[in-house]
């Protein structure tokens, strides 16, 4: 294991302030009796299956966010191993669990990943045997979501850990073999423990309606509005293709799993849903998941897409219209809405309709009602709306673009999807998912990401969101070269504004861009050079004594280990092994 000092000096404790900070995380000291007790109220109220997933994604949360830390840490060291092992070095200084490595193969590039770890003294492991004894099954969830969320930003892609051997089972110690998810047989089994909803990280065509929790929800939709018209089934829209780029959702962060939350809970009604978001944050893909596990899964949905149709045409679009109603209306048709009876209906970009737009709309929301261009006679229809926009409605409102009625029609459930820079966590997930998808598409053989490739992904700031992390991944695996990995000189190649700071977490542990050309130094490297000149500044000591000095602390500091005490002096090792052989050989002289 390589030396911990990097990670321990970054802890620090402020009792007059009631403050415990690992790097810039605000971190807490809660006794295991406690988690104890939150454990077994988590399995008495819900149940061990949802006690488990709720367990092992909050595990898996902590792991991404060591990981950053890591990266932060121990990135400008070439040994990969040296970075991964800061995940159980973290793990026991965090009072978890002791780990040992039995073996760790890992190669970033070509995505290949084994490792197997010994845990001692598992505190998850011991908490659940106080309280329920020896079992049948493993029990460390926490450290199992841990392992697999610390690997899998690390590789930046699905890491799978399992624990093979438990304390609660009654053995010695605890051990887990974690790999890609792929090469593990049945990781199904594992993986819907990192899942906050059935539908998340699924295929459009395998997701299923949301069960309603309560026989007293109001009735079903051809009980509530009568059928009065049903449109011709071949102007239906055809269900997605499987290449569809709407064919799952990726995911397991904390915000995205709320939004989640919030999708289950609205999917069994007929309410309507407003989607709130940046461009990119996946609206759609929301919308088309509601749809999918809603109880109108059977029947159409069609998307429309607001800001694309001309103000002259958004009516008859919308609405439909009669033969002869005006110039080049040489037959009549239905509208977006007749098309989508009895299923549900997707306005994207609601936010542009200009305000006669907006009222025409707002008589088809509320009175159920629409009437086709150039007809005399309204059709009942029985559609859900979803809606979604990426401006601000309560701005427009206020500064009168946008009709206060027809925003609280709207408004009735609506839902905020986080950006990508809010659900860091989702970055490898979604690395991955587009890199299978890419490679299957441009039928190219391309083997992962490099380390710095991972890296500059997860420290982007991302202001197209999932979006431009698609395009980008896409670039990716057309720039690499066949049986290679996606370097970093493979994603941004146009325009987008990085420096070579960017690739690093700043120094309040934030994963953001930083300004400037990257020469400037850091903080702690200010304070570091300070430290120096305070000490040699002024001395009579002439720059051989100094170096000497620096090394002679350096190899103490490394336990007169040379590759550590190089990583100390930021230098390599061949320059440090010249600069002792050197001595070497003038004190022998």
């Amino acid at each position: 294991m390589p030396q911990i000092g990097d990670l321990t000096e970054r802890l620090h404790f402020s009792p007059d302030d009631g403050r415990i900070w690992l790097d810039n995380r605000r971190m807490l000291l809660i006794d295991s009796y406690s988690m104890g007790a939150l454990r077994i109220e988590l399995i008495e109220a819900f149940g061990i299956e949802t006690a488990r997933g709720l367990l092992t994604r909050m595990g898996y949360t902590c792991g991404t966010r060591d990981a950053q830390l890591a990266m932060k840490v121990r990135s400008k060291q070439d040994d990969i191993m040296d970075l991964f092992l800061a995940g159980p070095q973290l793990h026991a200084l965090e009072g978890i669990v002791i780990v040992e490595p039995v073996k760790l193969e890992i190669d970033v590039t070509k995505g290949k990943f084994y490792g197997e770890f010994v845990w001692r003294d598992s505190s998850e492991g011991e908490v659940h045997i106080n309280n329920y004894g020896i079992g049948s099954e493993p029990v460390c969830w926490m450290q199992t979501g841990y392992a697999s969320g610390y690997a899998s930003v690390t590789m930046g892609r699905p890491i799978l850990f399992r624990e093979v051997q438990c304390s609660a089972l009654g053995h010695e110690t605890c051990r887990v073999i974690g790999k890609p998810a792929s090469e593990w047989e049945n990781p199904e089994n594992d993986l819907k423990y990192f899942k906050p909803q059935p539908f998340v990280n699924k295929k459009v065509e395998e997701m299923e309606p949301v069960t309603v929790r309560k026989s007293s929800l109001p009735l079903t939709p051809k009980e509530r509005v009568p059928d009065e018209y049903t449109p011709d089934v071949n102007a239906l829209p055809g269900k997605e293709e499987i290449d569809s780029p709407y064919t799952e959702m990726v995911g397991v962060s904390a915000r995205f799993s709320a939004a989640c939350h919030m999708l289950s809970r609205v999917a069994p009604t007929n309410a309507t849903v407003l989607f709130l978001g940046e461009t990119g944050v996946g609206k759609e893909m929301f919308a088309r998941t509601l749809y999918r596990i809603s109880n109108r899964a059977d029947a159409p949905f069609v998307a429309v897409n607001c800001a694309a149709i001309p103000e002259n045409l958004i009516e008859s679009e919308l609405f439909g219209v009669e033969k002869g109603a005006f110039t080049g209306a040489v037959t009549s048709r239905p509208g977006r809405f007749e098309l989508a009876n009895n299923g549900t209906i997707f306005l994207d970009e609601a936010g542009t309709l200009s305000l006669a737009s907006q009222g025409k709309l707002l008589r088809a929301l509320q009175e159920k009602e629409i009437e086709r261009v150039g007809s005399t006679t309204t059709k009942r229809i029985n559609v859900r709306v979803i809606a979604a926009t990426n401006v601000d409605l309560h701005k427009e409102v206020s500064e009168g673009r946008f009709r206060e009625d027809l925003f609280f029609r709207l408004n009735v459930f609506p839902i905020r999807i986080p950006p990508l820079r809010e659900r860091r966590d989702d970055i490898p997930l979604l690395m991955d998912s587009f890199l299978k998808r890419f490679i299957k598409i441009h039928m190219k053989n391309v083997t992962g990401f490099t380390s710095k490739a991972v890296e500059a992904l997860l420290s982007y700031d991302w202001p197209g969101n999932i979006r431009e992390l698609e395009n980008v991944i896409e670039r990716g695996v057309i720039m690499a070269p066949e049986n290679g990995s996606i370097d970093l000189c493979h994603l941004f190649t146009y325009g987008e504004k990085m420096t070579s700071s960017v690739f690093r977490l700043d120094e309040e542990g934030s994963l953001r861009q930083k300004k400037g050309n990257g020469s400037e130094r850091t903080s702690i490297e200010e304070e570091h050079i300070q430290d120096i000149a305070s000490r040699f500044i002024g001395s009579s000591l002439s720059l051989d004594e100094m170096e000497d000095i620096l090394v002679d602390n350096a190899m103490k500091a490394a336990g007169n280990n040379v590759s550590n005490a190089a990583k100390l002096l930021r230098i390599t090792r061949a320059r440090l092994d010249y600069r002792l052989k050197k001595r070497t050989e003038k004190s022998q002289g």
